[in-house]
């Protein structure tokens, strides 16, 4: 009897506990619903929440630019020696040849290819002057980093390296982090990881040469700047504890702004170079080559959308809660009853919309359905007065149990649960067409209740009793005849 209930209870708790893990995520709350519908004493009314879009990989968005422009190799053809072995020299670029060349596009291609496809600079032929290459990756769109940042080099790791980051579209710079084989030397820094970091001082700039030192280069070709361990600072090892990563971007503007981006750009100051001292002899050996660069983020909507679209070459947020701009970043026209604000995480799960009102509180247009509405105005709330059985954000569908026809009326029958009695036939679901001696909504009274002199004074006339009478007859007649075969 128990494993009965208990697969009772699973069968009938199941569906909403599904249903609650959905809006309820364990671990990001990615805040997928700008808005629902709900019920309450006023009627079907809209439930906001904070929204944003779900996190991607956006490199498919960017726009890539190179300086000097000319720094790609194969413009005129050109040879390379491998960094192990300076005496193999096999490996040529040429810009004209489709097969050799190594343009910029292709730290961005699909990777999995063999032979792997990559950018490459020019040689360092001008030593000792720097071969100083800057990678610059633009948006044109605000964007929030959700994981590391990960740059793939198909040569050795550059020993002195920068990336900075930009939050108003290249006209600023500030540094995310240094990468060098000796902080000190290159930067005047001390070295540090990121596992030195705490909550305090997570905004820190900071040198690592966990990147850069050594030779492990050869098995070892990425460089990454770490955001998910940042995040760890607050959310745990893990991640389990998104509620106080969120609740500290909702209150530290700076920590925020950390995360965000227009723009990056990867500052290569030296290449690799496998020694201390470097071959002048060969200088061929010498160059920077990237398979990949992973960058991970979502488009920052101020949390009032849940999508955002690529239209002519273009990022933008699709917007709701009566805001507008390509972040949402300001409230519609008409909308400015009150100050423009950002979404808010807070409180978890759902967060705060924050939308924006109109600027006079009333009845706005909305295009309720005329049949189904009781204007075609709603309120500044947002939703239309339905009539009864009518429902939808427009009143443009019916309940259960009405029909559409012009407005929701009522399901007077059917063939299932509101069957026509007494032989009656249902009409288009709307009326019980009865037998001559039935009558009411399902055929459900004789007629003769209607009558004067009631049913009583002529029972005779009763179809009911006149069945009953037949059966009566029909069994006394049966026992007759067999009495009289037993006789």
């Amino acid at each position: 009897m128990m494993s009965v209930w208990l697969v009772w209870a699973v069968q009938v708790l199941f569906p909403g506990l599904c249903l609650a893990m959905q809006h309820y995520p364990t671990t990001w709350g990615h805040y997928d619903m700008c808005k629902s519908q709900v019920y309450t004493d006023e009627g079907l009314t809209w439930d906001y929440m904070a929204c944003q879009p779900e996190a991607a990989d956006m490199t498919k968005y960017l726009k890539v630019t190179l300086d000097p422009p000319n720094i790609t190799c194969g413009d005129p053809p050109e040879t390379y020696c491998t960094l192990e072995n300076p005496y193999m020299c096999n490996n040529e670029c040429d810009a004209t040849t489709e097969e050799l060349a190594h343009p910029p596009e292709l730290m961005f291609d699909f990777e999995g290819r063999n032979p792997t496809t990559f950018w490459q600079s020019s040689s360092w032929k001008k030593y000792p002057k720097p071969l100083v290459v800057n990678i610059t990756l633009s948006w044109n769109k605000t964007i929030e980093l959700t994981d590391d940042i990960v740059i793939t080099f198909e040569s050795g790791r550059p020993e002195q390296m920068v990336l900075e980051k930009s939050l108003d579209y290249g006209r600023t710079w500030q540094p995310y982090q240094f990468y060098a084989t000796d902080c000190l030397d290159a930067f005047t820094m001390e070295p540090k990881t990121v596992q030195d970091l705490s909550q305090f001082t997570l905004l820190d700039i900071i040198c690592t040469e966990d990147y850069s030192r050594g030779y492990v280069w050869k098995y070892d070709k990425t460089v990454r700047f770490e955001i998910k361990e940042r995040f760890a600072l607050f959310a745990g090892p893990r991640l389990h504890n998104m509620a106080s990563l969120y609740g500290q971007l909702d209150t530290t503007k700076n920590l925020r702004d950390f995360f965000t981006i227009t723009d990056l750009r990867i500052r290569l100051l030296r290449p690799a170079t496998g020694a201390t001292m470097v071959d002048e002899g060969n200088l061929s050996r010498y160059f920077y080559a990237i398979s990949d660069i992973k960058v991970h983020g979502r488009c920052k909507c101020n949390l009032h959308a849940n999508s955002c679209v690529f239209e002519k070459e273009k990022l933008s947020c699709e917007c709701e809660h009566n805001t507008t701009g390509p972040d949402c970043g300001r409230c519609k026209r008409n909308y400015q009853g009150r100050a423009w604000s950002a979404g808010s995480y807070l409180p978890i799960p759902k967060g705060t919309a924050n939308i924006c009102v109109p600027n006079n509180i009333g009845p706005v247009n909305c295009n309720c359905n005329p049949f189904g509405s009781e204007s075609d105005r709603c309120n500044a709330t947002g939703f239309c007065k339905c009539k009864v059985g009518a429902t939808g954000v427009k009143c443009h569908e019916c309940e259960p149990g009405y029909l559409w026809d012009n407005g929701c009326k009522s399901r007077v029958c059917d063939n299932e649960l509101l069957r026509c009695q007494n032989g009656g036939v249902c009409v288009n679901n709307v009326r019980c067409q009865c037998p001559p001696a039935f009558s009411g909504l399902l055929c459900e009274k004789p007629r003769c209740e209607n009558e004067a002199s009631g049913c009583d004074s002529d029972s005779a006339s009763d179809p009911r009793l006149q069945r009953s009478t037949f059966l009566l007859l029909l069994l006394l007649t049966s026992a007759c005849s067999l009495l009289l075969t037993r006789l």
